[in-house]
């Protein structure tokens, strides 16, 4: 065995020739560098990075050139297996020791770690208090324990795991601590404190890259038949990889049965189903025999699988941790993908159920398990607002994490979607009114059941029909009602309590309306008819590729997938889709050409690079030729726009030229102004800009703001804002209604349409 004073020499190789010769790209992506750079001076890291962002290369890359070994806790055994593969296809040699192995595979691949055999070593933290691994690690040089999927190590966060808390006793008990890194996709304020707390971080270098994943399109839909919705989208996309994500086996069962019949190409996998099923199921939808893949959310989480073109919810998740991570799984090929939520309102119905009948941790006091039960009730409505606000839903799951100021972003289904507007301050006020006479003690249903008049037994029982406000809103029906609720509990007019029963609760902000200093503006689709239409085709980086290039790309596609049967491995772990449409671009006809390609590192060339040369050779006829459109500057933008989002619009500004056309006036209020600018704007290369972001500008120079006063949330000026021309004045609703705004005289005006100049 090694001994822990005999450190192995640290390589010579730098990070960008690791880069090169291993992973096959010549630059490094945004905040991995910062990362790496840290580690290999000594210092811990945690990083806080979207999937697809390239996590594993910040561990993997310090892995290579500290020199000793790296050890990868890591929760799931795919994610382990994909890990190990992948490293192994680009020459660094890795192993993993789980449950999966046989006390003697475990035995053989200890013996061959101690004898410096594997630079990297994924483990399940179940495996670090073993007798035998216990023994391995005082005598071995450990030069960095990494932490994949930290969020596990938090109570607070969605996926904890007991087990997780078993690395700081493993730490605590070495002779020589290690570099701790610690890496996740999906983490707030309260995970990120208990992430760096809790693992003894110790001046950790912390990044936050952001949580934005530009490639995905995001949409809620709600089909009154789901099952035809589903058939309908897997029909329209018959040669991509998706994932459906149903809320419990018996729906993963039932449209499993449906689709198969259809002659659908799927599998399934859930916690019903035998173990060896299960894995039989994954490596199916791995290795593409069956490209659709629908689950419970059993399934996926260190899923690598690059090509998943789709995501789809069956049902709304606990969650927008847990959609934005299952949602997240794809695109991470960084390919335009779309994530696809069907909503109904029996979604809350089922999550609550499975909330109340979820097993409390045994290892918790009763206190802490009812703050946990608090927090998903929380997390849950956070998830149903997410599907009912008629908001940017992008922005709406940036600011879930904590991340303000991105503004509409023009690649989801509501931004996508032209809205009318309509005053319903009066009707909000009968909410309110109804509420406050109820004194709180009923949820959504009994409201909107007595406002609308209803006689239902439920409600002669709570002799609702006495209350003044029973019948106040009988021109509505129900429905109407409790969308008018659920827009006012979007935009925190309304609460509920943190229980299962979610009681009606009125905030600062109802006060503020039934005062007459709160306008509720509900935005309705201008188009019902388009409510619930299937999203526009996706623009794919094999876009640039004229016939000719189509033909190469599909010819390359085959020879991978011969290859990949071959060797038993996914296709993607031989060459990405990306590199295949480099090839097509470069057409490269040697080795250094080939060794230029975007993902084709030494190890993939010498393993595949020969027969992908005699591919292109024998295509080409060993000549260069253009398959593409556009010039070879055009291709590598092409190329280079497509990797990072699939919206080609840019975020808002007008030409100077244009900027002469603004109409000033006396006075305008936010959304005027936006209004008029995007007026100005190039509709079809520019994104559209809110009201609410000339606001936050307004903040940010310290002219306005928003503050609670005497219990009421108002608009203030400040000097500063008073001398830029901004001015408060009394602002009528459609309805009627009088309350405070903020308007901008012509000075503000100006000075607003300077800053979206653009020479």
């Amino acid at each position: 065995m090694l001994s822990a004073k005999m450190s192995l020499k640290r390589s010579t190789m730098d990070k960008y020739e690791a880069l090169r010769k291993y992973f096959g790209y010549d630059t490094y992506r945004n905040g991995q560098e910062t990362l790496i750079d840290a580690i290999l001076n000594g210092r811990d890291a945690l990083g806080i990075m979207p999937t697809g962002a390239g996590k594993s290369i910040c561990y993997q890359i310090p892995a290579l050139l500290l020199p000793g070994v790296t050890l990868v806790v890591s929760p799931l055994i795919s994610l382990m297996k994909d890990q190990v593969q992948a490293l192994n296809q680009a020459g660094i040699h890795a192993a993993y020791i789980n449950s999966s192995l046989t006390e003697n595979q475990i035995s053989k691949a200890l013996a061959l770690a101690s004898k410096g055999q594997y630079k990297i070593i994924y483990v399940a933290p179940e495996r670090l208090e073993t007798f035998g691994f216990l023994e391995f690690a005082r005598c071995a040089d450990i030069s960095m324990l990494t932490v994949d999927e930290a969020h596990c190590i938090s109570q607070w966060g969605q996926d904890f795991r007991p087990s997780y808390l078993k690395i700081v006793q493993f730490v605590n008990g070495l002779e020589k601590r290690p570099i701790i890194s610690a890496f996740t996709a999906t983490a707030t304020e309260h995970v990120k404190e208990d992430i760096v707390c809790v693992l003894g971080l110790l001046n950790p270098r912390i990044l936050v890259t952001g949580f934005d994943r530009k490639n995905l399109y995001f949409a809620v839909e709600t089909p009154r038949k789901k099952d035809a919705y589903v058939m309908e989208y897997i029909s329209a996309h018959p040669e991509d990889s998706g994932i459906i994500y149903c809320a419990t086996r018996k729906n993963v069962d039932a449209l499993y049965d449906k689709l198969r019949l259809s002659r659908v190409s799927v599998t399934r996998y859930h916690a019903g189903l035998a173990n060896e099923e299960r894995r039989l199921n994954q490596e199916d939808f791995i290795y593409d025999r069956r490209p659709v893949m629908i689950a419970t959310n059993a399934f996926g989480m260190g899923i690598d699988k690059s090509n998943v073109r789709y995501v789809i919810h069956y049902n709304m998740p606990q969650s927008i941790e847990n959609y934005y991570q299952e949602a997240g799984r794809a695109g991470r090929d960084g390919e335009p993908s779309e994530c696809i939520l069907l909503y109904s309102a029996q979604d809350m119905m089922i999550n609550r159920f499975l909330l109340d009948n979820k097993e409390q941790n045994p290892e918790m006091t009763d206190e802490q398990n009812e703050a946990v039960r608090e927090r998903d009730e929380r997390r849950l409505q956070a998830m149903n607002y997410y599907c009912l606000t008629t908001n940017c839903l992008r922005e709406y799951i940036l600011n879930y994490f904590g991340e303000y100021g991105s503004g509409p972003c023009g690649n989801c289904s509501v931004c996508g979607q032209d809205y009318d507007t309509a005053d319903m301050t009066e009707q909000a006020k009968k909410v309110i009114a109804c509420i406050s006479e109820t004194r709180g003690r009923y949820g959504i249903n009994v409201i909107a059941g007595t406002l609308s008049g209803n006689d239902r037994a439920k409600l002669r029982e709570y002799r609702v029909s006495s209350c003044q406000s029973f019948a106040s809103l009988s021109d509505m029906n129900e429905i109407a009602i409790k969308q008018l609720i659920n827009h006012m509990l979007v935009e925190g007019i309304l609460d509920v309590t943190k229980d299962k029963y979610a009681l009606l609760r009125l905030t600062g902000r109802a006060r503020e309306v039934a005062g007459g200093q709160r306008a509720v503006i509900v935005k309705k689709p201008k188009n019902a008819a388009a409510a619930g239409s299937q999203p526009k085709a996706s623009a794919r980086r094999s876009d640039i590729l004229n016939s000719r290039g189509l033909e190469l790309f599909d010819r390359l596609r085959k020879l991978r997938a011969q290859l990949a049967k071959k060797e038993a491995l996914p296709p993607y772990l031989i060459f990405s889709d990306k590199t295949l449409v480099d090839m097509c671009v470069r057409l490269p006809l040697d080795m250094p050409q080939m060794l230029g390609v975007s993902g084709v590192g030494q190890n993939k060339y010498e393993r595949y690079g020969r027969e992908f040369l005699d591919e292109i050779k024998n295509f080409t006829n060993g000549k260069q030729e253009k398959l593409y459109f556009g010039d070879a500057g055009e291709a590598d933008l092409f190329l280079a726009a497509q990797s990072k989002t699939r919206a080609k619009k840019e975020d808002f500004y007008i030409t100077k030229e244009r900027a002469q056309d603004f109409p000033y006036a006396e006075k305008y209020y936010v959304t005027e102004i936006a209004e008029k600018l995007n007026g100005l704007r190039d509709a079809e290369t520019v994104k559209k800009l809110s009201g609410a972001e000339i606001f936050r500008n307004m903040q940010s120079k310290g002219y306005a703001d928003e503050k609670y006063m005497d219990g009421l949330r108002r608009k203030v000026v400040f000097e500063a804002g008073k001398e830029a021309g901004l001015f408060i004045d009394m602002r009528t609703s459609q309805k009627g209604t009088e309350y405070e705004d903020i308007f901008y005289n012509e000075k503000a005006q100006r000075m607003i349409v300077m800053e979206y100049v653009r020479a």
